[in-house]
């Protein structure tokens, strides 16, 4: 049965925006102030994803975290769209402005839609009577999954369609090789900048971080200001390069939940869900460059 008076369960909440505590902490404190047997919906005025603990002393960047951010209203919102047109393709400036391609790029105004994302996790018999287990169980074991999800919903779309994926995004350009991608890493940069942009991100998959780790380029890459986001959401023989910063902003409407439905999993038992609502702003796709090595399986 759903709990009827979800608005008693905000109120219960000392930390909805989660300044000071964690969303484990705060859904674990509902929960306990609940009856039993009743499905328990806590809101959250924060992204939850954000709240990962880990993220704190060990930094490893998500495909969000290459991005602007945005607070924003909830609803579907306004933003500044540059595509090159399709009747001016150029692929290097010249040494004017005029003989730039961002010379020919055309302004349009274009509207982002918000969709909800999220992810969940059969609770373990008994967890429930453990509050402090709860609550690291959410923190640790549910946001990492959530991470994951993002990733792959900013790569490949939502399956609603309201946020497109970077992988394959219209408009974006594809380099094509046979070459590792790892060996390629400078070139595919400096080509990203070819359409006016600064490449400041790179997402690829953790086999070729590491490779970049082996022969030193990371190192390098960091001293050009260009962070990498390693996730398996990409497949092992594609780069996705890219000026994230000024090609996208990731919107936050400042709206999530926790919810604990009882008998909802495969086996019977309880889940857990999170949730949160974001949306993407795409400005300039072709600042976004995919190297892809050809005759490569993903």
């Amino acid at each position: 049965m759903t709990t009827a008076p979800t608005k008693q369960k905000r109120q219960l909440l000392a930390d909805p925006a989660m300044t000071e505590s964690t969303p484990g902490s705060e859904f674990a404190q509902a929960a306990s102030l609940g009856s039993g047997g009743e499905d328990v919906t806590v809101s959250f005025r924060a992204y939850l994803p954000t709240a990962f603990p880990l993220f704190a002393d060990r930094p490893r960047y998500t495909v969000r975290q290459l991005m602007k951010m945005a607070t924003i209203r909830d609803g579907n919102a306004r933003y500044v769209h540059e595509p090159r047109p399709e009747r001016d393709r150029r692929e290097v400036s010249g040494t004017t402005f005029a003989t730039s391609p961002e010379a020919q790029f055309k302004p349009t105004l274009g509207e982002a839609e918000l969709t909800d994302i999220g992810v969940s996790l059969p609770v373990p018999p008994g967890l429930l009577e453990h509050p402090r287990l709860l609550a690291s169980f959410i923190d640790y074991r549910l946001l990492v999954r959530f991470g994951t999800t993002e990733n792959q919903v900013l790569l490949h779309g939502s399956d609603d369609g309201k946020v497109p994926g970077l992988v394959g995004l219209p408009g974006s350009r594809v380099s094509r090789t046979e070459r590792e991608p790892v060996d390629l890493l400078t070139d595919a940069a400096a080509m990203v900048e070819e359409t006016g942009g600064s490449c400041d991100g790179i997402v690829a998959h953790n086999a070729v971080y590491w490779q970049a780790v082996e022969s030193g380029l990371l190192g390098k890459l960091a001293e050009a200001g260009i962070r990498i986001s390693r996730t398996r959401m990409i497949a092992r023989n594609q780069v996705l390069l890219g000026d994230f910063r000024a090609a996208t902003t990731f919107l936050d409407p400042e709206i999530s939940t926790l919810t604990l439905r009882r008998g909802a999993a495969e086996d019977g038992g309880d889940l857990l869900e999170a949730s949160s609502r974001m949306g993407l702003a795409v400005h300039l796709p072709q600042h976004l460059v995919l190297l892809s090595q050809e005759g490569a399986g993903a």
